[in-house]
């Protein structure tokens, strides 16, 4: 059994990793903005905490985290408001990081997409560059902490049931995946500390998950 901290833990991502982790026994906390959600993250198997991240310091993610085993972020702000993209997305993102250290958390696992890079190539007058800019940048600095982290990052995604089978590819082999088979990505992650330091790029595909995360 391990204790797993989702931060964003009403989001669609977070609530189809929940009964995955509930069901072998993980107990999860949730950390969520918006006290109404409270009754959907129970429903999928959580302990919800309420707390908006983008408003804590360092020290308050920290009492969060502590007594975890792995923190998970799948927070976002949503794009639309560039000054909160970069508030929640880097800023935010990069205190957890720094929290997760301060509280003996070790495993950090980031959902990000598939072209997250310093040279992501979004034109600054894009809507989607305030989002790349704070995910290339929160990546970066995840890069070079002490954590054992691992970026999960899947392409395109959509609402469709899981497949249960990926293909790992780079930036350059743009597709879809399923939100399902992200969050069983990210289950099977957190399962495999041979996983640590490495950035996973996916796409929906013919290999099952677990044999996928296995070869790397």
């Amino acid at each position: 059994m391990a204790r797993i901290a989702v931060i964003g833990g009403h989001g669609k991502i977070a609530l189809l990793l929940a009964p995955l982790l509930a069901a072998r026994g993980d107990v999860v906390t949730a950390v969520i903005r918006n006290r109404d959600h409270t009754t959907d993250v129970t429903a999928a198997g959580a302990h919800p905490v309420v707390a908006d991240v983008e408003q804590l310091s360092t020290g308050e993610i920290a009492d969060l985290l502590a007594g975890h085993d792995a923190v998970v972020w799948s927070a976002g702000a949503g794009g639309g408001n560039p000054a909160r993209t970069y508030a929640v997305d880097r800023d935010a993102a990069i205190r957890s990081m720094d929290a997760a250290a301060k509280a003996g958390v070790k495993r950090y696992i980031m959902v990000s997409y598939l072209d997250a890079r310093p040279d992501h190539g979004v034109p600054p007058e894009h809507s989607f560059f305030p989002y790349a800019e704070a995910k290339a940048a929160a990546d970066q600095y995840l890069q070079n902490t002490d954590l054992d982290w691992t970026i999960v990052a899947p392409s395109t995604l959509t609402l469709e049931a899981g497949s249960g089978g990926i293909a790992i590819v780079d930036h350059s082999s743009p597709g879809t995946v399923s939100r399902a088979d992200v969050a069983e990505v990210v289950a099977e992650v957190l399962k495999r500390p041979v996983t640590a330091a490495k950035f996973i790029g996916f796409v929906q595909g013919s290999t099952p998950i677990a044999d996928a995360l296995a070869a790397l």
